[in-house]
């Protein structure tokens, strides 16, 4: 397969077996850690594919194109450490003939702990992971990156993804502060903030989740989601509201 799955990971033991029994028909794949102090780097080294390299993270843009220079064929897939490519989506990477000049999504089924999550707006996303490195790459955003697609074709690829990204309530509350972390230093002194935003925007990306993409349907998880996702976008904006107004002293 000339096709390098490339791996971000910090601190993933719990999932990090999964995804690369996932990868084990790959010959190329690249474990980008960013200062696991966990098992990850030692599960990493039991496979005999992986390519491990250590180095510091600098915003998701920045890193998954840094990653990808390690990689030793031209296609890149980008999966995270706590993905697995079902057999599908394997046998269609196997077997498809590549266009240099297209761009592929994959189509991703999320789970929470091992339920799966059908609906909040998280079920079959398309999203762009696949692509040859000397024509495109990802953009420098630190949160939200994604692949440059301008004057490139896109095409989903057959098969899915799936995403085990959370495992516990408290991963919530960890991710939320980081993404909201991330999110208000990639912005601040280019977008206007206010607390009157932050809590207009917290409340509506409860309801978009939770009524009008019918997170309500699943239950506890659905909830635990729509909370999730008010209290990230509170405080994304209410960190960038805060930051703005100290790099203007």
């Amino acid at each position: 397969m000339k096709i390098s799955a490339v791996v971000l990971v910090k601190n993933n033991e719990n999932t990090l077996s999964a995804t690369l029994q996932s990868l084990r028909a790959f010959d190329d794949v690249v474990v980008y850690d960013n200062g696991s102090t966990d098992q990850s780097m030692e599960i990493a080294r039991s496979y005999p594919n992986v390519n491990l390299v250590e180095g510091e993270f600098k915003g998701f843009g920045w890193t998954k194109n840094h990653a990808a220079s390690f990689a030793k064929n031209d296609w890149v897939i980008i999966v995270d450490s706590d993905e697995v490519v079902d057999e599908t989506l394997l046998q269609t990477l196997q077997t498809k003939s590549l266009d240099d000049h297209t761009v592929y999504l994959l189509n991703f089924k999320a789970f929470y702990k091992n339920i799966q999550v059908k609906h909040c707006g998280w079920n079959d996303q398309k999203i762009k992971r696949l692509f040859h490195k000397k024509v495109t790459q990802y953009n420098d955003n630190d949160v939200h990156e994604d692949i440059i697609t301008e004057g490139l074709a896109v095409e989903v690829l057959e098969g899915n993804m799936e995403h085990y990204s959370y495992h516990s309530m408290s991963e919530f509350i960890i991710k939320a502060d980081r993404y909201s972390t991330l999110f208000a230093k990639n912005n601040v002194g280019k977008r206007a903030s206010s607390p009157l935003k932050a809590f207009f925007n917290g409340g509506y990306s409860f309801i978009r989740t939770y009524i009008l993409k019918r997170g309500f349907l699943d239950g506890y998880v659905g909830l635990l989601i729509a909370y999730s996702h008010m209290v990230t976008n509170f405080y994304k904006y209410l960190k960038l509201y805060e930051m703005n107004k100290e790099a203007k002293k």
